[in-house]
């Protein structure tokens, strides 16, 4: 069997190997990269999303470095009016086949083998991938390092696995079975069930609404509420630095004043900063979603919620929540919307990104996972060694809930802070089309904006507030540490 040869083995052609691979090839001009990836075109998981998902940050930090998306105006009407675009999942599928067809392939130095699994390395080192149609087997030598993009382990409604029972007289349908209701009219339900609490969730409510069923017709099946980023303060570019920096100031101050992340999340709320659905229910979970106020209230038109835990059974006219039931009206469509954009488990794999003659691709700036992914490629390239390159970029784990919350953002300012007193990744930052900031500082100060008040004092801010950002992050690392323990 002939074997092929390349430098990097990227196992994953989603969003963070094609940000790893876009940046390598800039930094390492000659060095080769082979993907495999088992879909059929790259973006992971965004081919088997459904077809309204969209962005929920704006389209002009995600993505890879080289290239910005069709569009990244101002929206002017909806939701999300007065704020960056936030591409579809369609758009999103299209930037990542220009990625890979008109960036990555055509520089002779990329291979890409789609609808392939990675089997494994020998004990030479030599990796093995199969096709999962063909059947077929390819051995490659990596002459430098495998690279593992598969961390977040994103799942979808598509193709998560339930964890509870349904009736066969029960009406279930994934999201993405909704554009398609109008194909059977008479089958149009008169109510709606959305399981779960989370970003999908959400998206299943605000689309039911915009396609013009009544709110009282939508039942919300919501065992833990969300704390929720107000995308006001999360734009990119020099109109909205002021309120950037204004945000990152009040998490400075929450910070300060508070005991707990509970009590951070509840200050910043009276900023506006953070948000939720329910005012008069405390959210239990923190996943980094971001969402408008046109969309928050919206969803405050949901009144039929339901918060008995998590469903057990479906039934036609019930659902099971263990030994309760909870009336339902029959006929009811039950949409699935229980799938963990990154589940927890990955933290068994979890550690230094740098290991050896392996890669293990994770956040160093929760939760931005294709800047981390570039800037890991970055480190790479430009720094000696592995113990180097793990103490520039320490994983900032993507954490769970708000008591946690503060592990990550200890993790996000300690990086910060180490890039920006190392020249050659300041240097890269300021360039970097991913991060939110970087270049439009630098694009301000080249042109002495006036604008750029709006960062005086902001530096001593952050130190004034580190002694309490890392007793918080401290004691949120040991309940973070706690909650991702594997079960003995």
């Amino acid at each position: 069997m002939t074997i092929h040869e390349t430098d990097y083995l990227i196992v994953g052609a989603g969003a963070v190997g094609l940000a790893f691979a876009d940046s390598l090839i800039d930094e390492d001009p000659g060095c080769h990269i082979t993907f495999v990836d088992k879909h059929a075109k790259p973006g992971g998981h965004w081919n088997d999303a459904y077809s309204f998902v969209a962005l929920h940050q704006p389209s002009a930090f995600y993505g890879v470095n080289s290239m910005a998306f069709a569009s990244e105006a101002i929206d002017t009407h909806g939701a999300n009016a007065g704020l960056c675009a936030l591409a579809s999942g369609t758009e999103v599928l299209a930037y990542f086949e220009k990625v890979m067809n008109l960036r990555l392939l055509p520089s002779g130095r990329v291979a890409y083998h789609r609808l392939a699994e990675f089997k494994g390395r020998d004990e030479s080192g030599i990796a093995t991938i199969r096709g999962v149609i063909s059947g077929e087997e390819t051995r490659i030598a990596v002459r430098r390092k495998l690279v593992d993009a598969t961390f977040y382990q994103t799942s979808v409604p598509s193709t998560h696995t339930r964890a509870f029972a349904v009736d066969e007289d029960a009406r279930i349908a994934i999201p993405g079975d909704l554009p398609d209701l109008w194909k059977r009219p008479d089958a149009i339900p008169q109510s709606f069930v959305i399981l779960g609490g989370g970003k999908t969730a959400m998206d299943v409510a605000v689309w039911l609404i915009e396609a013009g069923v009544a709110p009282d017709r939508i039942h919300w099946v919501r065992p833990r509420d969300s704390w929720l980023n107000n995308r006001k303060y999360l734009q990119p570019g020099e109109d909205f630095l002021a309120a950037t920096v204004e945000s990152q100031r009040a998490h400075l101050e929450a910070f300060r004043a508070a005991q707990s992340g509970e009590e951070v999340f509840e200050r910043l709320e009276q900023g506006g900063y953070m948000l939720r659905i329910d005012p008069d229910v405390t959210p239990q979970m923190y996943h980094y979603a971001v969402i408008s106020e046109g969309e928050i209230a919206m969803l405050r038109r949901i009144t039929q919620v339901i918060r008995k835990g998590r469903v057990t059974r479906v039934a036609n006219g019930a659902l099971h929540f263990g030994d309760a039931t909870h009336p339902i009206p029959e006929g009811a469509l039950h949409i699935d919307c229980t799938a963990r954009a990154v589940p927890f488990a990955a933290a068994e794999n979890a550690g230094p990104q740098f290991r050896g003659d392996t890669i293990v691709l994770q956040p160093v700036l929760a939760p931005l996972v294709t800047f981390s992914a570039a800037l890991t490629a970055f480190l790479e390239v430009h720094f000696p060694d592995d113990a180097t390159r793990n103490q520039l970029a320490r994983p900032a784990d993507l954490t769970d809930t708000p008591a946690t919350f503060p592990y990550a953002f200890m993790m996000n300012l300690m990086n910060r802070g180490t890039w920006t007193q190392t020249p050659e990744i300041a240097a890269w930052l300021a360039k970097s089309r991913l991060d939110p900031t970087g270049p439009t500082i630098a694009r301000m100060s080249a042109a002495r904006d006036p604008r750029l008040a709006a960062l005086g004092g902001f530096r001593e801010a952050v130190m004034a507030a580190m002694p309490d950002v890392i007793r918080l992050g401290m004691a949120a690392k040991a309940l973070h540490d706690g909650q991702t323990a594997p079960a003995s």
